[in-house]
């Protein structure tokens, strides 16, 4: 221990996040107290963040395995074969805790590590997406907060150079502590050119390659493994600070290097930085390493060896050269004006060994940072749960004016269309982009070939509140069908689990519910979970977000010019409805934005229609038999009428009908899964209900399109006529309005 380093003691542990048991589990793996840099290795490498402590268990549920699968959880990103010698590669992260603690690098920082994380597979980056929750748009703070995010997001993927083509953004007032930014990045790569985070070969060089490192970030793990108190902005010095710039020419750099066969492993030094890099990428390959950090490149001086292991300064990479190559990497990474150092050697194990000036400070096993304790606490629903599914919405008085309805609720916060949110995205660099921001997915072409993927984000957290394991499989479930209505077929899933602190047994109880939903409706639709995050502890002084669970699908698209949007296209097309008429107004977007209640029970899914549905449309998709198909969710059939209405380059009004129901507002504005509006142009009529019939599912015509007016009847009773004017205004204009 030098004159600097504190004492390492149990209360020391305990300020670094670690328990008073995980520091005696410590003392027995080393076999005698651990040196301060080695205790911040733990605290780091141990962190809820790094280690998954409380979630591993329920995340084997998941499925994982596929035809199409080429790498699952476990490395940088997902893998899945899209054919002709192609791979997608994808993963979705959280950025939660920065985010709130500084919005603008928060946001900004979460955009630069999923692009790592694409690239280090050996992908080029064609797409990001966000899924963004916010407080009460009311409270400046809030605001603050959306603005700070939404230019930190464009700033970054901006000036890197990846188009933001999809995502989603909602409001409630559980958020206005701890706001969500997750982010997912889609890459494409040759499926025999895909790079892993391993160091398998003893003896080879270990290279530092990227920007320098600093200060900023240090122990970024640990603040995103604990829960917030009023002081919580007081953490800013752990939120990093990105250079997209500086990221653009390490991809660049990264993509020369494998394509010259220079690499043989590579990882993003992340969260927990070098220490994280330096134990992980070993660990996976039952292998050891000893590094030198004298050589790492830094930016500030008099840096000691716990802030140079612990810094999360951005835009960095852990590579292991190919054997023989190291002036290869020296010299591509030197033409690209970036650092490659080498700092160690890949050694036969089973300790990593840290060294400054050649001494050692620090000598751990690989296995004991990289085999954190598990936890599995007991759990249980929370209180008041019975009495918030007693609640029956529609005891609640009926609008007076159903018109006044409908364009109130077009015009809430989370429905309202996010335009003035994604047109300070780019959204067309690289040219792959076919469907940009405002329909149910994105659509990107595979150049060089005929075809497409589909890539979209969703997740309800008022669904999951009610009722975790619905609301797990309803997120699943209705991004593969946002997919399906663009005309792909979903291959995959990446996940990030947003929810309070494991510790409390309600929170940890939704988790595992939770889990179980997505696992049940991955395995009925065929989905492998093939990576995703867990973001645990966003909570402040006791008040935890809503628990979501928000869900990345990728679809592919044999043909890419049959891709289907939401937006009518013309009049005199029929308007059908496929999927079950049953639908709740329990946790509805309408039961809140109207009255302020989140309670009920949600309708019934039956995963086996759900799968049906999804296949139909994608059926009648790639037939062109369709001109518009959008999946009903928020705001029940009226608001998805409406949306097809105003959503496109030009207005097209419609008149539907609906069966009877127990209120209009129940039929209008409820919600239930499986759900599809469709448009069919006159002549393919006979052809659409051909088709409906081999599909065997429930569906059936409601109306068609035409005019300036959106009508709706329920029950033979003429209940909506606006003006599709009024629709689009309060549409497009709500957000804004909200924020202003």
């Amino acid at each position: 221990m030098t004159a600097a380093e504190p004492k390492v003691t149990v209360d020391l542990a305990r300020g670094l996040g670690l328990t008073a048991d995980e520091y005696d589990h410590i003392i027995r793996r080393l076999g005698r107290e651990p040196r301060y840099t080695e205790l911040g290795l733990f605290s780091a490498l141990w962190s809820e963040h790094c280690a998954y402590k409380h979630s591993k268990t329920f995340l084997h549920r998941l499925p994982q395995h596929g035809p199409h699968v080429l790498q699952g959880p476990g490395e940088n990103a997902g893998a899945l074969d899209i054919g002709d010698g192609w791979a997608v590669v994808f993963k979705i992260e959280s950025h939660n805790h920065p985010s709130f603690i500084e919005p603008f690098q928060g946001a900004a920082t979460g955009v630069g590590g999923i692009l790592r994380d694409i690239f280090t597979m050996g992908a080029r980056p064609i797409a990001l997406l966000d899924s963004l929750r916010f407080g009460d748009p009311a409270d400046p703070r809030t605001r603050r907060l959306v603005e700070g995010v939404v230019s930190g997001i464009s700033w970054y993927g901006n000036c890197f150079g990846c188009p933001t083509v999809g995502g989603e953004m909602a409001f409630a007032p559980e958020y206005a502590g701890n706001p969500l930014v997750n982010v997912m990045c889609v890459g494409l790569v040759r499926t025999d050119r895909i790079f892993r985070a391993r160091a398998e070969r003893v003896g080879s060089a270990v290279f530092y390659v990227g920007n320098k490192t600093g200060r900023d970030g240090i122990h970024g793990a640990t603040m995103a493994s604990a829960a917030f108190d009023e002081h919580a902005e007081e953490r800013r010095p752990t939120v990093q600070v990105g250079d997209p710039f500086t990221e653009k020419l390490l991809l660049e750099a990264c993509l020369e290097a494998m394509a010259a066969g220079a690499v043989a492993g590579i990882q993003d030094m992340g969260a927990a930085g070098l220490a994280c890099c330096t134990s992980e990428m070993p660990a996976r390959s039952g292998t050891g390493m000893d590094v030198e950090l004298a050589r790492v490149p830094q930016r500030e001086p008099g840096m000691t060896p716990y802030e140079i292991l612990l810094s999360e300064s951005q835009e960095r990479m852990l590579l292991v050269a190919a054997p023989g190559r190291e002036d290869d990497v020296r010299r591509i990474f030197a033409k690209w004006d970036l650092d490659a150092v080498e700092i160690g050697r890949v050694t036969a194990g089973p300790d990593l060994v840290i060294r400054l000036n050649g001494e050692p400070v620090a000598c751990v096993p690989v296995p004991a940072l990289a085999e954190a304790p598990r936890y599995e606490p007991p759990f249980a629903p929370p209180r008041g749960l019975g009495e918030l599914h007693a609640f029956d919405p529609l005891s609640l008085p009926a609008p007076a004016d159903y018109d006044d309805a409908l364009v109130g609720l077009l015009g809430s916060p989370t429905i309202a269309r996010k335009e003035w949110a994604y047109r300070q995205y780019d959204q067309q660099v690289g040219i792959n982009t076919l469907v940009r921001p405002g329909s149910d997915a994105a659509v990107l072409r595979v150049k060089g070939t005929r075809r497409a993927i589909a890539v979209t984000t969703d997740g309800n957290g008022r669904h999951v509140v009610l009722d975790p394991r619905r609301g797990g499989a309803l997120a699943v479930c209705e991004a593969a069908r946002n997919v399906a209505c663009a005309g792909a077929r979903p291959l995959g899933v990446t996940d990030c689990l947003n929810f309070g602190s494991p510790e409390r047994p309600e929170v940890l109880w939704q988790f595992a519910e939770a889990v179980e939903g997505i696992a049940a409706a991955c395995r009925a639709l065929g989905l492998p979970v093939v990576g995703g995050n867990v973001s645990f502890y966003n909570e402040t002084s006791g008040q935890a977000i809503l628990p979501t669970p928000v869900v990345g699908v990728v679809g592919l698209l044999e043909d890419a010019a049959q891709h289907a949007t939401q937006w009518f296209k013309g009049e005199g097309h029929r308007i059908a409805l496929l999927g079950p008429g049953e639908v709740s107004l329990g946790g509805s977007e309408y039961l809140w934005a109207r009255h302020g209640r989140l309670a009920g029970r949600l309708a019934r899914q039956d995963l086996e229609v759900e799968r049906r549905v999804q296949a139909a449309v994608q059926a009648a998709v790639g037939a062109g038999l369709v001109t518009a198909a959008h999946d009903c969710a928020e705001g029940g059939l009226a608001v998805a009428l409406a949306e097809c209405c105003v959503s496109g380059p030009a207005r097209v009004g419609a008149e539907a009908s609906v069966g009877a129901a127990p209120r209009a507002d129940h039929a209008l504005f409820g919600e239930g899964p499986s759900r599809v509006v469709v448009a069919v142009e006159p002549g393919r009529v006979r052809e659409f209900e051909a088709l409906m019939a081999e599909s065997a599912i429930p569906w059936g015509w409601i109306g068609g399109t035409g005019g300036e007016r959106l009508r709706l009847n329920v029950g033979g009773v003429a209940v909506v006529d606006v003006a599709l004017d009024r629709i689009e205004q309060a549409w497009r204009n709500g957000l804004e309005r909200h924020l202003a």
